[in-house]
């Protein structure tokens, strides 16, 4: 089975080696049939802590790294403001 790879961006940067990456997607409500914007929150590895806040970045799906992060950053897309 193929990993999931998300492009979100990062939203809290304070703990060591672990961003807060929003990740926006649009879906159609099943019955009223209105585009609904749904936002998850995950929490991503940055071996080097490289990103900051506002930045765009590219997530993929991992083993399991700490209790609730399962995510490692794979690149930096666009650097924030």
């Amino acid at each position: 089975m193929p990993k999931k790879v998300y492009t979100g961006t990062v939203v809290k940067d304070l703990m060591d080696k672990t961003v807060t990456v929003a990740v926006s997607e649009l879906t159609q409500h099943p019955l009223y049939k209105k585009t609904i914007k749904r936002t998850k929150k995950l929490k991503a590895h940055d071996e080097g802590n490289l990103c900051k806040k506002g930045d765009t970045v590219t997530v993929k799906e991992s083993r399991p790294i700490s209790k609730t992060k399962n995510w490692v950053v794979i690149k930096r897309v666009e650097q924030g403001a």
